[in-house]
């Protein structure tokens, strides 16, 4: 692997098959982040989940990049989840995992077929549910990570495995804490 703070293509395709190795129907709450400013992450041991606040503390309720017509943060970009693995190896460390901007940092198969839209997992005492809405790569996470790492997840198979990951809304109510279990419902 390249020294450099980011991997070339070729290193990120060489981490596919621990990331495929991913757990189908249940993982782990690896970690969460919330963005409370535009460029600010804070990392938490534990956050409430709301439909009417997202993420609590995270700036999506306070508007974001989607909306309804009345001008409210649209309910299907409230929590942005990442694949653990997937951020681990992207990152390089831990410590850059919430430059990405996701709120939850999963050990899960987040591919199309093991989690299409309408799925619910169960973490902690919160139900959230898989949106249809695209998430991407974009210069934010080209700035971060490079150019070769949004080519990974925007490729193919990077789009079919949801390497930059998914969205969700929030239908149950509840709090989650790092090292939860993850489980399609």
């Amino acid at each position: 692997m390249s020294l450099d703070l980011h991997l070339t293509l070729e290193d990120l395709h060489a981490g596919l098959a621990q990331i495929r190795q991913s757990p189908a129907d249940q993982g782990e709450l690896r970690a969460i982040v919330i963005r409370p400013a535009t460029n600010q992450r804070k990392t938490l041991l534990a956050c409430e989940l709301s439909p009417q606040g997202g993420a609590h503390g995270d700036s999506w309720a306070n508007g974001c990049w989607k909306s309804l017509t009345d001008g409210s943060p649209h309910p299907d970009v409230q929590i942005a989840i990442m694949n653990a693995r997937a951020i681990d190896l992207i990152a390089r460390s831990q410590e850059r995992w919430s430059l990405a901007g996701d709120n939850l940092f999963i050990d899960l198969d987040l591919s199309d077929d093991n989690l299409p839209a309408g799925q619910r997992l169960a973490v902690g005492s919160a139900v959230i549910e898989i949106t249809n809405e695209p998430h991407n790569g974009c210069r934010k996470f080209r700035q971060r990570y490079g150019s070769d790492a949004v080519k990974f997840v925007n490729s193919r198979i990077g789009k079919s495995l949801h390497l930059r990951g998914v969205y969700a809304k929030v239908v149950t109510a509840g709090v989650v804490q790092v090292g939860d279990i993850v489980k399609k419902v």
